[in-house]
């Protein structure tokens, strides 16, 4: 037990020292854990061989993340990204077999090895790049969301994978191989191959349409308990549970744990599934990062360095090669080829698990095998830097070049899409978000965007005025879409555009001031609110207080005039014409100044203490606010 907490203490304090250094040095997180495992692996040798222990434990990490990334997905979403999941995915892990088991049998690999070396190494790593993706805001941008298509392929490629290395084994690997200890078995071990696949294609559809019909009146049984460490237990027992399912049939539980979580995206439950969850994904993942630093073997490396370096190195640049032909096929511009390119150059922590299994069933001998593990994790270690040629090298020129990046993929289509996530955007937003509404969030200031997301506010990058942006936004199902963004002249093109699209839309818009309100009105805004108005009418309010007036007086005053004031406002919306100078309407001078009188009238009156006959008509209400 001592020496469980000694090393359970040594990993976290590795993380806490080294982690925030690196945040702080512009390394990112994940290089951080990388070198939290150095340091306290190859260089203190603080940790041994319960390093290989404790990362499978850790790889649970992966799991979550997948299942929480599902619950972000609907079914329809996936059904958008499928030619990039069939079609990118599939060219890419193709191609990139292909091409290094060339690479394998030029330098004298027999065929079975050089398959097996391109299957492992065809595979990048789902913790580091979605990881990395999301703590940059770029997940949903174009070459995010390829990324994130071929990361998805390849977790489901894992399968044929490992059904097809058993039958490419070398022959005189195998008996040693079977001498040496049998693998993990899973429930239809003995079914012949042409039975297996059918068989856990049906037990994966009924696991889907049981988990759809029972986990929602399940998790609202949970949820009547009020008790929080319950729901906890329950959100890690549907993980778990689900992880353990899908390695009895002998699939990948990462690729369980997703489905898991497309099914449940439409769950009421679904925010406090990810909040719940959250913690011990971030947790898990930066223990498993620190399993990879502290397992490479620095001193195979040190007296091979040249050959695992150059293999690295050719490794990459292969993937690479293959990743950039592949995002020109697929149309990726502007920034987002850059970032597809390097995100997954490198090899990933399914590597690890198929070079395990590769040796277990004799399809590479134990050294080759060892030298591969170092390619994986130094190709893993050197992937935050690749980030960071992107982020200081890469962008930049391609923003000089007048490559700017694409408008990102809308992975949702909610009731409520609101355009701006600046000062009013964000407080609708988390208002609405505060009472269960879901929201589709757009905004054209990049450094929004990313910055927001790295405190777990999601928004998309794009120009609200192209109207194919919003019809992806799904404005066609959409019950109510809020106008926030800084552009004026944009924000009425907007809702011209809107409105001629969806008449029954309501739109609400935000104004700056009068003009501004006179535009949106004609340009059919079904609500329009001043940006100032109730900051002004709170301030009057205020004055009356100061200068003595009743607090409950001043409370009435200052209600009937903002009445008034919307009345006035929308009679001389209807009057308001933008060929004629701001002070040469005569129409709206004459109806400002007969308003302006009422309304004087009618405060008088109620200071005396008189009744006022007078209430407001109900389409000033409902055609125009503030």
């Amino acid at each position: 037990m001592t020496a469980l907490f000694t090393s359970a203490f040594i990993y976290l304090a590795a993380a806490v020292l080294i982690v925030p250094l690196s945040k702080r040095l512009g390394l990112g997180s994940v290089l951080g854990y990388l070198l939290a495992g150095i340091l306290i692996g190859p260089t203190l040798h603080l940790v041994g061989q319960e390093t290989h222990d404790v990362q499978h434990v850790a790889e649970f990490g992966v799991v979550m993340m997948l299942f929480l990334i599902g619950l972000e997905l609907e079914p329809a979403m996936l059904w958008k990204l499928r030619a990039k999941l069939l079609g990118l995915g599939g060219l890419q892990v193709l191609g990139t077999i292909a091409a290094i088991a060339i690479l394998a049998l030029i330098l004298g690999q027999p065929w079975q090895v050089a398959i097996t070396a391109g299957c492992v190494l065809a595979l990048s790593s789902t913790a580091i790049v979605l990881q990395t993706l999301g703590e940059k805001g770029l997940l949903n941008s174009p070459g995010g969301q390829a990324s994130f298509s071929v990361l998805l392929f390849q977790d489901i490629a894992v399968i044929p994978m490992l059904a097809l290395l058993p039958l490419i084994a070398l022959p005189e690997l195998t008996a040693a191989a079977h001498g040496a200890g049998g693998h993990e078995t899973t429930l239809f071990e003995g079914l012949p191959a042409y039975l297996k696949a059918p068989v856990i294609l049906a037990i994966v559809i009924g696991l889907i349409a049981a988990f759809h019909y029972l986990s929602h009146p399940f998790l609202r049984y949970i949820a009547r308990s009020r008790m929080r460490e319950v729901y906890t237990a329950t959100a890690l027992m549907l993980v778990v549970g689900i992880a353990a399912l899908m390695s009895l049939i002998g699939l990948s539980p990462a690729l369980g744990a997703f489905i898991a979580g497309v099914v449940l995206a439409d769950s009421e439950y679904r925010h406090e599934l990810e909040s719940t969850l959250e913690p011990f994904k971030g947790l898990l993942l930066g223990l498993f990062f620190i399993t990879v630093g502290a397992g490479i073997d620095f001193e195979l490396l040190r007296h091979e360095y040249h050959i695992i370096l150059a293999l690295t190195v050719a490794v990459m640049a292969i993937k690479a090669a293959v990743l950039y032909i592949l995002g020109k096929i697929f149309r990726l511009r502007g920034t987002g080829l850059p970032l597809f390119t390097l995100a997954l150059a490198q090899a990933g922590e399914f590597g690890f698990v198929l070079l395990s299994f590769a040796v277990q069933h004799g399809n590479m001998p134990e050294d080759t095998a060892e030298r591969l593990l170092l390619v994986v994790a130094l190709s893993m270690l050197l992937t935050p830097l690749l980030f960071i040629a992107y982020d200081k090298l890469l962008a930049p020129r391609a923003s000089r070049d007048g490559l700017k990046r694409e408008a990102d993929v809308i992975a949702e289509e909610n009731p409520i899409i609101i355009l701006g996530h600046g000062r009013v955007g964000q407080l609708v937003d988390n208002l609405l978000l505060s009472c269960g509404y879901h929201t589709t969030v757009i905004d054209y200031d990049v450094e929004t965007v990313e910055g927001l997301s790295r405190f777990g506010v999601k928004s998309y990058f794009g120009d609200a005025s192209q109207p194919a942006l919003l019809e992806a936004a799904g404005i066609a199902k959409a019950k109510l879409l809020i106008i926030a963004i800084d552009q004026r002249e944009q924000a009425v093109a907007i809702t011209e555009h809107v409105r001629r699209a969806h008449p029954n839309l309501p739109i609400i818009a935000r104004a700056y001031d009068r003009i501004h309100v006179y535009e949106l009105y004609n340009a059919g805004a079904s609500a329009i609110i001043r940006e100032t108005f109730d900051a002004a009418i709170r301030t009057g309010r205020t004055a009356l207080e100061v200068l003595g007036m009743d607090a409950e007086k001043a409370q009435e005053i200052s209600e009937f005039y903002y009445h008034r004031d919307r009345h006035a406002t929308q009679q001389m919306a209807e009057a308001y014409d933008p060929n004629l100078p701001r002070f040469g309407n005569e129409r709206m001078a004459a109806i400002a100044k007969v308003n302006r009188a009422i309304t004087r009238e009618m405060i008088a009156k109620l200071l005396r203490g008189e009744p006022v006959d007078w209430q407001p008509r109900e389409d000033s209400v409902t055609r125009h606010k503030g």
